[in-house]
């Protein structure tokens, strides 16, 4: 388990450095679109070092799994073009500040009705408040 949460805590710092490098990037290329590109094609590339790594006979079982799972990667593309186009003018911190509270809802429906295969955990009082708190906090600290 602490393990588990050091690399989830890893990829929570990489969300607003992913905003501000690929937001800057996209505004030096003069287009958000072309550096969205860019990044998935490094992302792609690790991607594709790792699943050779650890075994590449996985990736023929994608044909065979129900389309709706593969609207992930609709969701990332629409996450780093929405950044990358929104972040040079809104800020890193407000952009990042809403995804924080839509990740939040999310996942707390998810959770709630065990979406998608996810273990079901109910959203209990004690739980909304931390998830309000958390929310409030995200708040706080984008106002000071």
């Amino acid at each position: 388990m602490p393990l588990s949460a050091a690399i989830m805590f890893a990829a929570g710092i990489g969300i607003p450095l992913l905003a501000a490098l690929n937001a800057q990037l996209g505004v030096r290329m003069g287009s958000p679109a072309a550096a969205a590109v860019i990044l998935f094609m490094v992302a792609l590339l690790a991607a594709l070092a790792v699943c050779v790594t650890l075994g590449p006979a996985a990736l023929m079982r994608a044909q065979g799994q129900p389309r709706h799972l593969f609207l992930g990667g609709l969701l990332v593309a629409f996450y780093v073009l929405s950044v990358t186009y929104i972040a040079p003018s809104f800020g890193v911190g407000n952009a990042v500040f809403f995804v924080l509270i839509g990740q939040l809802v999310s996942s707390a429906a998810i959770d709630q009705f065990g979406l998608f295969g996810a273990r079901q955990e109910a959203l209990t009082a004690t739980r909304a408040t931390g998830i309000a708190v958390m929310a409030l906090g995200v708040w706080i600290t984008q106002r000071a």
